[in-house]
């Protein structure tokens, strides 16, 4: 029996007996119906009423079998028009970049909405505008309404999924993104989906590798890289290389960062992926910083910073930004440091809580080096509440650097402190220390 009810059907019997009528009456078997996505033995589940199929697997049945994904859901067909027609042009609106057009369509479609099924798409749409600004909190609040009204899993619904997870992901919520993200994994798998089990596998390793959980990302980007049949796809091994560089990162190998960095980067250039390259200019950046090569890590990232701004959320371009900041203070060129950090912080008010705090980290350092050792003391102990959170690797260096202050100017009590908290967290349970 089905997992889980679903709105978008009138009843998952009723669906497979429908889908078996129109496969017989145009004389295929269930392997001729089957695409990539879509195996015959998941057609054969949802035959027997045990699977729910989403409204794209639907949709594509329904083209090759000449009849509607309403026929198919419900039994009914619809004519495109009225709710039907501005939810589809606020789809288009979406596709091709329009989001202010989109956010009006789909917003009208939300607050006039006849049936729930309606809505609930129509909250998706809004769901996505949202993590595309860079608000991952709204976007969340939207997603987890569209599926409750609906309700369904959003394993089930892979655009969703993808975007919830990663909105989890952005403000630290690695439980549920890591949750999200294996059960997308395991539907893909289950229905013989190679592009979604890649796409889903890199996902999960990456959330795994921001938990903390370095063995599980290493385990799985391996068998993502042995069971992928599009190996020689350029985007698919750019986002293997780039996943690898953040885990050697985490780990404090920066030569081999750099290296699966610089690899997927050359790889990114050769398609049109521009935002995939310019985040793999902004990760390799970082990896350079950390190698204390601040000049090439500036020129990464001017090389990258276009490709953002053309794009990216407000997120995405602080975080590029908050690089560039790292930089310059490694470059002495502080003034510009200090006012580029500050920006880049007010923006990331909405960000998971290890990019505020190191953000905050930043400014306390700059204003170390200005010589203002109050301001640099309260922004260092505001990093601190935010990176205690989630144990960031940077932790251990932002307590360093604390207890420093404070010894120089004579706290000795206040600096023992400190770093009797970093030594309470530098082997936190289940993770591997990185590298100071």
């Amino acid at each position: 029996m089905p997992r889980r009810k679903s709105t978008h059907v009138d009843d998952p019997a009723a669906v497979g007996r429908r889908l078996r009528r129109a496969r017989e009456r145009v004389g295929i078997s269930q392997r001729q119906l089957s695409f990539d996505g879509c195996s015959p033995a998941y057609i054969s589940r949802i035959e027997a009423g045990e699977r729910i199929p989403s409204l794209q697997l639907l949709r594509e049945m329904g083209r090759r079998l000449g009849v509607s994904e309403d026929f198919l859901a419900t039994g009914l067909e619809r004519e495109a028009g009225g709710e039907d027609r501005k939810l589809l042009d606020a789809e288009v609106s979406l596709r091709l970049g329009d989001i202010e057009a989109a956010d009006r369509l789909y917003n009208e479609v939300s607050d006039g909405a006849q049936t729930t099924a309606i809505r609930s798409r129509a909250l998706a749409g809004l769901g996505q505008i949202a993590h595309d600004r860079g608000e991952p909190r709204k976007a969340i609040e939207l997603l987890e309404e569209a599926l409750r009204i609906a309700n369904l899993e959003a394993a089930s619904q892979p655009a969703l999924a993808d975007t919830l997870g990663r909105s989890h992901a952005m403000v630290g919520d690695y439980s549920p993104a890591i949750r999200i993200f294996r059960q997308a994994l395991r539907e893909a798998e289950e229905r013989g989906d190679s592009i979604e089990t890649v796409r889903f596998g890199v996902l999960l390793a990456n959330a795994y590798i921001d938990a903390g959980e370095f063995s599980e990302a290493e385990e799985l980007l391996q068998k993502t890289v042995e069971h992928a049949p599009h190996a020689a796809d350029p985007l698919f091994r750019a986002r293997i290389y780039w996943s690898q560089s953040r885990l050697h990162a985490l780990r404090g190998n920066a030569s081999t960062a750099a290296g699966c960095a610089r690899k997927a980067l050359a790889l990114l250039e050769l398609t049109e992926h521009t935002q995939y390259a310019a985040r793999a200019h902004q990760l390799l950046a970082h990896v350079e910083l950390d190698r204390g090569n601040p000049a090439e890590a500036l020129d990464l990232i001017d090389r990258g910073l276009p490709l953002i701004e053309a794009g990216g959320s407000k997120l995405e371009i602080a975080l590029f930004q908050l690089e560039r900041a790292r930089a310059l203070v490694q470059v002495n060129r502080r003034d510009e440091a200090r006012q580029l950090a500050s920006e880049s912080t007010r923006a990331l008010a909405d960000a998971a809580s290890n990019d505020a705090g190191r953000g905050l980290a930043l400014l306390g350092e700059i204003y170390e080096l200005l010589g203002d050792t109050g301001q640099a003391r309260t922004f260092y102990e505001e990093a601190a509440e935010k990176l205690e959170a989630d144990s960031d690797r940077y932790l251990l260096e932002l307590y360093g650097k604390l207890a420093a202050l404070h010894e120089a100017e004579g706290r000795a009590d206040e600096a023992l402190a400190v770093l009797k908290k970093a030594m309470a967290v530098q082997v936190p349970a289940g993770r591997i220390p990185a590298a100071s």
